[in-house]
């Protein structure tokens, strides 16, 4: 292999991934919604002609009520099904490689988004066959693995190194937003000019470009001889356990990955780690909560976005988050410390809930996507503050136990708001995401007390 060649794999790595894994769930997550809206109004309406154009049906609050409740039971499914996984693949990944569990959430999607576009084609299948396409999207994690994987991919390149990984996680975590941008946008247009079929087809066809490029390009990355990624005692247990059955192969990784969370460390490390993780939490909360309703929420009256304009104004948001994690935040940090940039994210993202939630006109609705351009960065820098207070041979532990308790807010999303939304659609509306606004004031009172914890000091890669 030429140097350039070797220089180039050290470069660009997950990016990919991750751009191609959310372009294409931000092209099925309105489709779907969509379809679900579509097939609920034929069932109650029976009217072929209306249920054809949401223009004609958006403010029937029956029918925004009873697709509010399956798009709960669809996010439940993908959210029990991917815990499981999640809680033991970042410590398989750990002895593993992390290629292999990257590539199993696009192999998986392949066939979820194969079920949802014969759901489509078929007039008389029910609407709740999206479940089982859920429960296959969840089966290997979902995008929780792809980020647990990626992430732990990173850490392992940049070891030694705070301001390199937090620089590089900020350039993986805007490729979320990136991909939704591009997501968004194409997903809108091609329901407009196409229909939901090219939609579901061009899912299917990130997935594809995900695998292979996960197949041919991406190696694991080498760490050296000091990297153990396994205790000696747990590899003679491996070694041995050939013929466990598979929910001991699942306990055993689990207790690894709650290992690497809960036990002791110096100073006020352990609890600056939980804290960092409660603060992923709540943003997952916050984040799924409001794709679960924002559909929903932009097509009910005053505000009654069609699904292109929905698409345009996520792809301007999209845009606008990776803008201020590419190019805001790396220019910021010259100034400023990465703890003081992310409690101003989180002001930011609070300032930008409070105007979704009063919005009434579409020039409201936009202003939110400008305000909340640096919200991105809080996540980045969380994510790279927990992965520098564990070892190198515990990344995929930590990460996978932070996987699972952002599968659960899935979950816990859709309970709270696909379940609050409908109660408030005669009063408020928008009282969700002035919820969504507490929760962040949460995370940014957590930010400022481990602000207040010794700093992390950098890690050396030294043998044991």
């Amino acid at each position: 292999m030429s140097t350039w060649e070797e220089k180039l794999r050290r470069v660009v790595t997950v990016e990919p991934v991750i751009f191609l894994y959310m372009t294409s769930t931000f092209i099925l997550t309105p489709a779907y919604q969509q379809m679900i809206i579509t097939k609920v109004c034929l069932q109650l309406l029976k009217n072929a002609t209306i249920c054809s154009n949401p223009e004609h049906h958006k403010g029937d609050e029956e029918v925004q009520a009873t697709a509010s409740y399956i798009l709960l039971l669809f996010n439940a499914t993908l959210s029990l099904v991917s815990i499981p996984p999640a809680i033991m693949l970042g410590s398989w990944s750990d002895r593993a490689g992390r290629r292999w569990v990257m590539a199993l959430p696009s192999v998986l999607s392949l066939l979820s988004g194969g079920l949802l576009l014969a759901v489509d084609l078929l007039e008389n299948i029910s609407v709740y066959w999206t479940l089982m396409a859920a429960a296959l999207t969840g089966l290997t994690g979902g995008h929780v693995s792809i980020f647990l994987s990626s992430f732990s991919y990173l850490a392992d390149l940049t070891i030694g190194s705070s301001s390199s990984r937090t620089l590089r996680m900020a350039v993986a975590e805007s490729m979320i937003f990136v991909g939704g941008s591009v997501g968004f946008l194409l997903g809108g247009f091609l329901e407009q000019e196409f229909g939901l079929k090219a939609a579901f087809g061009a899912y299917i066809a990130c997935h594809v470009l995900a695998v292979l490029y996960i197949v041919l390009w991406l190696r694991d990355p080498t760490m050296g001889k000091n990297t153990c990624l396994a205790p000696c005692e747990e590899n003679t247990v491996e070694q041995g356990s050939h013929s466990d059955k598979s929910w001991l192969f699942v306990l055993k990784y689990a207790k690894l990955s709650f290992k690497a969370v809960f036990k002791r460390r110096s100073e006020q490390e352990r609890l600056k780690l939980l804290f960092l993780i409660l603060c992923t939490f709540i943003n997952n909360l916050v984040a799924v909560g409001d794709q679960s309703i924002l559909l929903l929420y932009l097509m009910y009256e005053p505000r009654e976005f069609t699904t292109a304009l929905f698409g345009v104004f996520n792809s301007v948001r999209m845009l606008l988050l990776g803008f201020g994690l590419l190019v805001l935040f790396p220019v910021l940090m010259r100034c400023m410390k990465d703890m003081t940039l992310a409690k101003l994210s989180a002001l930011f993202r609070i300032a930008s809930y409070v105007i979704l939630a009063l919005s009434n006109n579409t020039w409201m609705v936009f202003l939110v996507a400008v305000v909340g351009a640096p919200s991105g960065i809080s996540q980045a820098v969380i994510r790279s503050l927990s992965s520098a207070i564990v070892g190198h041979d515990e990344q995929g532990a930590m990460f996978s136990f932070s996987a699972s308790v952002e599968a659960t807010c899935i979950l816990i999303a859709a309970t709270i708001f696909n379940g609050l939304y409908p109660l408030t659609l005669p009063t408020f509306p928008g009282m969700p995401f002035i919820i969504m606004a507490v929760f962040t004031l949460i995370v940014l009172i957590l930010l400022q007390w481990i602000s207040e914890m010794p700093a992390t000091h950098p890690r050396l890669v030294l043998s044991d």
